[in-house]
């Protein structure tokens, strides 16, 4: 049994897997002042709600961009599962030269969704991830990583606006509205939101495809993946696993020998 974790600035997805088999997963809120013993209990319950057991000796592989939780899961993993977790970062094996300046800045959420798109692909892509900011990741038909881009995230954006417009009330997003002529305030936002970020997204994916003047597959993922996507022109695939998948890749290709793993 595997344990995957991609642990984000407003989210952690933990998914389980049986050799390359998903079992289950969760999506929790991520909380930085969580100790390991907090972490302990909590993965012990989500196990026990799947009829799943959190034993000693199950791997570990992990995916974090915020710094402060990293010491907090290592103490959880070798508590708990009397494990080294294996953290994605420099130094990992990942199968996929990084073409960046400093290849230590790409958060490693980035890698693991490329190489997990590449893999699928067998081919050029382009990874959309609608996170706490909504990242575009540029793979080559050699499988390169090229760069990429950053835009603010889609509740970052709402957050601003709800902040700064007072007069505005705060929604939520949960379906597309009916006209892009919207009739009342809380479809005028959500028309706003929906469609500018449909038009954000296809208007970066262009200029990528410009600038390499190849055809390139795309892929979303996270949390409004699907709802952005069925309003773009230039999404093809949307793969709500695909950070999970990219973790077992990743944790395959590292594979500790057993004498390193405690």
């Amino acid at each position: 049994m595997l344990i995957v974790m991609d642990v984000g600035n407003t989210n952690t997805v933990i998914g389980v897997y049986e050799d390359q088999k998903l079992i289950s997963d969760w999506r929790i809120r991520t909380e930085k002042e969580t100790t390991a013993d907090e972490y302990g209990i909590l993965l012990r319950n989500l196990f026990q709600s799947q009829n799943l057991t959190l034993e000693p000796g199950t791997d570990l592989v992990i995916s974090c961009v915020v710094p402060p939780m990293l010491n907090t899961l290592d103490k959880f993993s070798r508590r708990y599962l009397q494990v080294k977790p294996l953290m994605v970062g420099p130094g990992i094996k990942t199968g996929m030269p990084i073409y960046y300046d400093n290849p230590k800045e790409v958060g490693a959420d980035r890698i693991v969704n490329a190489v997990a798109a590449y893999e699928q692909i067998k081919g050029p892509v382009i990874v959309v991830d609608f996170g706490t900011a909504t990242t575009f990741d540029v793979v080559s038909g050699l499988g390169e990583y090229l760069g990429g881009v950053i835009a603010p995230g889609v509740m970052i954006s709402c957050e601003a606006l709800f902040q700064r417009a007072s007069k505005l009330p705060r929604v939520e997003i949960f379906c597309k509205p009916r006209s892009i002529i919207a009739k009342d305030t809380i479809s005028s936002m959500n028309a706003g939101i929906i469609y500018g970020y449909a038009g954000l997204v296809d208007g970066i994916v262009r200029r990528i495809k410009e600038t390499l003047k190849e055809p390139m597959r795309v892929i979303a993922t996270g949390g409004l993946a699907c709802l952005i996507a069925s309003e773009t022109q230039t999404i093809d695939y949307v793969n709500d696993y695909l950070t999970l998948e990219g973790l077992r890749i990743i944790y395959n290709r590292n594979r500790p020998k057993k004498e390193e793993r405690s």
